[in-house]
C-alpha cells in the first residue's frame, strides 16, 4: 500500500505545531500532526497553562487573607490541595479536548504515536497497531523540551519533583527547597509559599530572575523575602542526601557548604530539547546542546525540514512557538512571511508580584553600545492600583537618547502580565517616545503608568 502523502507534516501537537498545522490547513495545505502524547502539548497540560490556574488559587487564597483591608469579614480560612489540583487538571482537559475540536475542523489529520524519520520526506509514525509511513515535502518538528535533570539532583516524584509532580502534589510540602529561580521554579515558590510552605529558592546566578532587568530582580526578591521566602543567590546545591522523608541539602556559596533538612524539593533548572530518537542527525540536521540550529525562517539547512518553539532555541515561550508555526505555514504555502524579531517577544512571571518584559534590559541597552534615557514610574503614585489595593510594583521604561525608539520595557507588580503588550506593539510598530507621550491612555487604570514611566525617562512625569 502506498504510503499516504500530505503538503505538511508537523511532529509534535504543542502551541507550535497545532498552530502550525491549522494555520497551514487554512491556507489550503493537506496537514498531518503526530502526537505521542497529548493534544497541546507541555504548554496546555503541564505547563503554562495548569500553572496559572493553581496560582490563581493561590492569589485568592493570598487575598482572602487580606478581607479585613478592604472591609470584610473572612473567617476559617482555609484550602483543599486536592481540590485545587482538580481545578487546574480539570482547566489543561477542557482546553486539550479544544485544540482536537479546532484540528478536526480544520481538517487536519491527527496521529496519535512515536515518530521518526527515517528518510528524507518521510515520517514513520510507531502507534499500539504497528508502525505507519507517512510523506510531505514539508516537515515542520514541533517536539517542544523537557526538563533538564543535573546529576545527583535526579527526580523521584517522592522527595524531588519536577514541574510535572509539583502540578500534582501528593502532599503539601512543610519545608520546600526550589532549585532555581527562573520563571518556573519562582512561579512554584511563590504557589507553595503562599499555602503556607516554609520556602526556600536557590540560584546559581548572582540574582533572582536572571534574565529579568537587575532593578526588576531586586524589587521581585524584596517583595518575595517580605511573603517569608529566603533567597540564596550564587549558591549552587551540590549533594542530595535522601532518606525517608527527608531530604539533606549541601548548599555551596563563596563562603562554603552548609546543609539543611527539606522534605521536598523542586527541581527547575532550565530544559533540553526533545532531539533525540527522531533519526535527525543521519539527515545531516545540525544540534547544538540539545537544540536544533535554524536560520530566521527556522529552516534546519535539510531541505523541506523546518524547527520550530523550544526545539529550535530560546527564548523558550509558547507564543514565540505559535507564531513561528504560523510563519513557517505560510512560508510552505508560498505567501511572504516576516521572521520573528526576538526583541519584540514579551518574557511573563506569574509570581506574586508578576514580572513582566520586552526587549532590552538597561544593562543589555548600554552592552549593545546604546546611550539611554530611563524612566520610571512607581505603583504607590497610581490611583487605581491604590484602589485595588497593590501598592508594590514598578514600571520601567529604556530608551534610545539619540533617536527616541523604545529599546525595552520592564515591570513588576499587579496584572503587569497584561500590560506588557501595550509596549510590546510599540516595540513592533518601531514607536518613539513622542508616540508613546501622545497617547491618551485611560484612567483609572494601572495602564497610565506605562505613559508616566515614558514621561519620566524625559523629565516630565506628572504624578511623581
Amino acid at each position: 500500500m502506498a504510503a499516504k502523502s500530505f503538503d505538511m507534516i508537523v511532529i509534535g501537537a504543542g502551541p507550535g505545531g497545532y498552530v502550525a498545522a491549522i494555520r497551514g490547513a487554512q491556507l489550503g495545505l493537506s496537514v498531518a500532526v503526530v502526537e505521542r502524547e497529548h493534544l497541546g502539548g507541555i504548554c496546555l497540560n503541564w505547563g503554562c497553562i495548569p500553572t496559572k490556574a493553581l496560582l490563581r488559587s493561590a492569589e485568592v487564597f493570598h487575598l482572602m487573607h487580606r478581607a479585613k483591608e478592604f472591609g470584610l469579614k473572612a473567617e476559617g480560612l482555609g484550602y483543599d490541595l486536592d481540590a485545587v489540583v482538580a481545578r487546574s487538571r480539570a482547566v489543561a482537559k477542557q482546553l486539550s479536548g479544544g485544540i482536537g475540536h479546532l484540528l478536526k475542523k480544520n481538517k487536519v489529520t491527527v496521529l496519535m504515536g512515536e515518530a521518526t524519520l527515517p528518510r528524507p520526506g518521510v515520517v514513520a509514525v510507531k502507534t499500539g497497531a504497528g508502525t505507519e509511513e507517512i510523506t510531505a515535502k514539508n516537515i515542520i518538528l514541533a517536539t517542544g523540551a523537557r526538563a533538564r535533570v543535573l546529576p545527583g539532583l535526579e527526580a523521584d516524584g517522592d522527595l524531588v519533583w519536577t514541574y510535572k509532580h509539583a502540578l500534582t502534589p501528593k502532599r503539601m510540602p512543610k519545608k520546600l527547597l526550589v532549585i532555581g529561580s527562573g520563571a518556573i521554579g519562582i512561579e512554584f515558590a511563590s504557589f507553595f509559599n503562599t499555602l503556607g510552605a516554609d520556602t526556600t529558592v536557590v540560584e546559581v546566578m548572582d540574582r533572582v530572575l536572571p534574565v529579568e532587568d537587575a532593578e526588576i530582580s531586586a524589587f521581585a526578591k524584596k517583595q518575595f523575602v517580605k511573603q517569608g521566602m529566603k533567597i540564596l543567590e550564587k549558591t549552587t546545591v551540590v549533594k542530595l542526601d535522601r532518606s525517608p522523608g527527608k531530604v539533606v541539602a549541601h548548599l555551596q556559596d563563596a563562603k562554603g557548604t552548609v546543609t539543611a533538612d527539606f522534605d521536598t524539593v523542586i527541581s527547575a533548572v532550565g530544559i533540553v530539547g526533545n532531539v533525540e530518537g527522531l533519526g535527525l542527525e543521519a539527515l545531516g540536521v545540525k544540534i547544538d546542546r540539545t537544540h536544533v540550529v535554524v536560520d530566521e525562517f527556522c529552516r534546519t539547512g535539510v531541505p523541506g525540514l523546518y524547527a520550530i518553539g523550544d526545539i529550535a532555541g530560546a527564548p523558550w515561550l509558547a507564543h514565540k512557538a505559535s507564531h513561528e508555526g504560523v510563519m513557517v505555514a505560510e512560508l510552505i504555502a508560498g505567501k511572504h512571511a516576516h521572521p520573528i524579531k526576538p526583541g519584540t517577544i514579551a518574557g511573563c512571571t506569574y509570581c506574586t508580584p508578576q514580572v513582566a518584559s520586552v526587549g532590552l534590559t538597561e544593562e543589555k541597552a548600554k552592552a549593545a553600545g546604546h546611550e539611554v534615557r530611563v524612566g520610571r514610574f512607581p505603583f504607590i503614585g497610581n490611583g487605581k492600583a491604590i484602589a485595588l489595593g497593590e501598592p508594590e510594583g514598578m514600571v520601567k521604561t529604556v530608551f534610545d537618547a539619540k533617536t527616541g525608539e523604545l529599546l525595552g520595557a520592564h515591570m513588576v507588580g499587579a496584572e503587569v502580565t497584561e500590560l506588557i503588550q501595550g509596549y510590546v506593539i510599540g516595540r513592533t510598530l518601531e514607536t518613539t517616545e513622542e508616540d508613546l507621550m501622545h497617547t491618551v491612555f485611560p484612567h483609572p487604570t494601572l495602564s497610565e503608568m506605562m505613559h508616566e514611566a515614558v514621561l519620566d525617562a524625559y523629565g516630565r512625569a506628572l504624578h511623581m
